[in-house]
This record gives C-alpha cells, structure tokens and sequence, in this order.
C-alpha cells in the first residue's frame, strides 16, 4: 500500500508539469489528482499509526473466530458422537422391545399360570366342602329320620298294642312288672326297697 502511494505521487510529480501546460482543457491535476493524492496521504497516516490497534484488533479477532471454530468442533463432535449413540439404539430397539415384549409375555402367563393354580386349588377346597357340608347334612337327616322312624315304630307298636292289649293282659303284664320289681329287691346286694 505504501510503495503504491510512494509511486502514485511519483507519477503525478514527473507528470504533474506536462499536464499543467495544456492550457484550455479541464485541469486534471487541480480536479482528480490532488484529492487522490490527499487521500492516499490521509490513508497511509491512518494506517501508519492505526497499523498496530488494527493488528490487534484482527489478531484478537482471528483468535475469536478460531476459538468459535474449536468450540464448533467439539460441539459437532459431540453431536456426531450423540447422534451414533442413537443410531445404535435405533438399531437395538427392535431387539430391545422384543426383549421386554417377551419377558412381559412370560411375566403374564406365570402370572396366569399362577391365577389358574390359585383358582383350581380354591374350586377343590369350595368342591372338598361343598362334600363335607352335604356329607354332614346326610348325617344329620339320617340321624333325624332314624329318630323320626324310631319314634313312629314306637308310637305306632303303643298303637297296635294299646288295640291289641286286652284288660286281663294289662293285669298281667302289671303283675309281672311288679313281681320282677320285689325280686330285684330282695336279691342280696340289691340294698332292699329303699334303693328303690
């Protein structure tokens, strides 16, 4: 930048009284090459003394962008190494649910399995006293029928003799109660009458 100046005005300086000469024309050198040459001279003192802030500025602006670059880096290497991660239990889903799939399958037959056991041992105990109950009932209405069946023999045998009992053999049978009743009160050991 600063050889170029240094040659710019160079050029002006050698062509400046050439072109200075020719008399009608527009002045150049007045209109075009004297605000070049001031800017130029107005750039090259910015630069010559913004050199160093301008540097340093770039320099720690280069430093940024590197820094973002690194940082960028790991975060897409992170991200790479995440989305692998779920590429690999994309793959291993599948497998993975027919895992759980199957172990809840087998979970839910024992667990039938197990409700069927419960079940079929409370049928049996239900069934063993259901039998007892009925067994125990069969007793019972057995008992009372032979009661029942006792006592109707008995009323109906008190009938038929009470029909067929004539009045000399309620005498009779009264005479034998009583005769039976001295002779086991008489009997040595018997303790005599008063035991009675």
């Amino acid at each position: 930048m600063i050889r170029f100046a240094v040659l710019l005005v160079a050029l002006l300086t050698v062509a400046g009284p050439s072109l200075a000469k020719s008399g009608g024309e527009p002045d150049i050198m007045r209109d075009l090459v004297h605000p070049a040459l001031n800017l130029m001279l107005l750039l090259g003192i910015v630069v010559y003394f913004a050199r160093k802030p301008i540097r340093a500025f770039f320099g720690d602006r280069r430093t940024q962008i590197q820094d973002e670059l690194q940082r960028t880096a790991a975060l897409r290497a992170e991200a790479e190494a995440r989305s692998a991660e779920w590429q690999r239990r994309l793959a291993t889903l599948d497998s993975e649910v027919a895992a759980i799939r199957a172990t809840a399958r087998e979970r839910a037959e024992a667990e039938r399995t197990r409700i069927m056991a419960d079940a079929e041992a409370a049928a049996e105990r239900i069934r063993g006293d259901a039998r007892a109950a009925v067994e125990q009932e069969l007793r019972r209405a057995r008992a009372r029928l032979r009661q029942e069946s006792s006592e109707l023999a008995i009323q109906i045998a008190a009938e038929r003799l009470e029909q067929q009992l004539t009045d000399a053999d309620r005498d009779r049978l009264l005479d034998d109660f009583i005769e039976r009743i001295e002779r086991t009160s008489d009997s040595p050991g018997s303790g005599g009458a008063g035991s009675l």
